[in-house]
């Protein structure tokens, strides 16, 4: 049929011409599209039409947004300091590559028994390598992010314990509190916050032993915190928890497992974090990659959400194979009973971090660390020497992140970051109205993709920015 494009017709639409809409809707039974919205209230609909420009060619759609997309700068043009749960790291070649591939690129989830043995196998992996890294015995497959993971946890361990009460670390990425809120309220529980010393950051056990009680279901921590520092307590911590009959749920950024204990060895019953760090682009900041593990425990797992991948043999032993396991537990068999509705999530950028970790190994996620470690030191050594600015603001070693405080200066935090980005640098977050007591402070960000070069240039143009204001 010719498609003469018209006042009501569009050349990206299917089914834009008027005489197949009127066709449409004699076979639905309706004489307005309107009716399609009889469910929505009248007040909240458009009463006029959309004032929107005529349809274009691919090649001027392609010119458009070509120059829509000039505007934006990059890693690539300027180094960035910023993290704060999304972090600037370099991604392997070889991961884009393998993720690319359609085997693993189409293989959208593994829901039917025909999935892909190849991708199933790729996730198995992820699980595999995932327990490794946290000193766990079993993970799924992947959540949609850390907040997510974490909202998921503090369900699951209500549910297991019977208790309706969380307690969490006062310095915690707000947006992952929103998120747990989010996930806690309809379920009737109620979260918490527990103090911090004001000097290390450490969480105050003090605080710690008067607020958990027999209504505790869970602690959660970070480590390292929001903020960067690392908790140097897990061990006290743990006891404490456990003394009470509380689950403990520790949070992670898996770049820091190449160095640090691993939080199966201070005795976590279940694990969260971001591995987007793990071979995952930044891609304005989504998607995500939710790691979730816990302890080898049937009654954990049974109330573990999302995905499992399991491996079996042949009766004969000669060949391996994959399949989903305990799939009683998911809403694709248990509908409304089911432990989540975690579904489709992030299966392939698990993919690309199981190809990322593969690459590295044990040394190369240990050399990681190490150089991360490094750098962010350096750069805590060259800003500290800025008069005006304290950094760090906690008496804590610090991994990857590091908060820096301006109440020594007459600029305020925006002003520093309006002023580093007209000489090309992208700094850290603005925390001082998530931790005002914290006064006019920032959350810079040092991974493995900044040279000593970018870090002095850092420092050097700070240094000029305040002295020169």
């Amino acid at each position: 049929m010719v498609n003469p494009l018209g006042k009501h017709t569009h050349p990206y639409i299917p089914n834009s011409l008027p005489e197949i809409k009127r066709e449409m809707m004699r076979e639905m039974g309706i004489k307005s599209i309107n009716e399609l919205y009889a469910d929505i209230p009248e007040k909240y609909r458009l009463k006029k039409l959309l004032n929107l420009p005529d349809a274009l060619s691919e090649f001027e759609v392609k010119t458009h947004v070509e120059s829509l997309l000039s505007k934006n700068k990059t890693c690539s043009d300027m180094p960035v300091f910023l993290g704060a749960g999304c972090w600037p790291h370099y991604v392997p070649a070889a991961v884009k590559e393998i993720v690319q591939r359609s085997e693993l690129l189409t293989s959208y989830t593994p829901y039917q028994p025909e999935i892909s043995h190849g991708m199933l196998q790729a996730l198995f992996e992820y699980q595999s390598m995932i327990c490794e890294l946290t000193g766990m015995e079993v993970a799924n497959c992947s959540m949609y992010d850390w907040a997510s993971a974490l909202g998921e946890a503090a369900r699951m361990a209500s549910r297991l314990t019977r208790r309706s009460e969380i307690l969490i670390p006062k310095i915690i990425h707000p947006e992952r509190a929103a998120t747990l809120h989010v996930y806690d309220e309809p379920a009737g529980l109620s979260v918490k916050q527990i103090a911090y010393n004001s000097e290390t950051g450490q969480i105050s056990l003090e605080d710690l032993r008067s607020k958990i009680s027999d209504k505790t279901a869970a602690v959660y921590i970070e480590n390292p915190s929001y903020l960067g520092f690392i908790e140097t307590q897990v061990y006290e911590i743990s006891k404490e928890i456990h003394e009470h009959g509380a689950l403990f749920i520790v949070g992670v950024d898996p770049t820091s497992l190449g160095i640090l204990k691993p939080p199966g060895e201070y005795d976590a019953d279940i694990v969260v974090g971001e591995a987007q760090s793990l071979g995952n682009s930044m891609n304005f900041g989504g998607p995500l990659l939710g790691i979730f593990a816990c302890r080898d425990d049937l009654k954990l797992i049974r109330q573990m959400p999302g995905r499992i991948i399991g491996m079996t043999t042949t009766l004969d032993g000669s060949r391996q194979g994959f399949c989903m396991a305990l799939q009683t537990r998911e809403q694709h068999i248990r509908r409304e009973k089911a432990t989540s509705n975690i579904c489709s999530n992030e299966a392939l950028c698990a993919v690309a971090a199981a190809v990322y970790m593969s690459l590295l190994g044990p040394e190369g996620l240990r050399e990681l660390g190490e150089t991360i470690m490094y750098k962010a030191n350096y750069a805590i050594h060259l800003l500290s020497k800025i008069n005006g600015v304290k950094t760090p603001v906690f008496k804590s070693a610090h991994f990857k992140e590091f908060t820096v405080n301006f109440d020594g200066t007459d600029l305020s935090v925006k002003k520093v970051h309006e002023k580093l980005l007209q000489c090309g640098i992208h700094d850290g977050k603005d925390v001082s109205k998530e931790f005002p007591e914290l006064g006019k402070t920032a959350l810079y960000c040092v991974t493995e993709i900044h040279s000593e070069e970018d870090i002095e240039r850092l420092a050097a143009t700070l240094e000029e920015i305040l002295i020169g204001r």
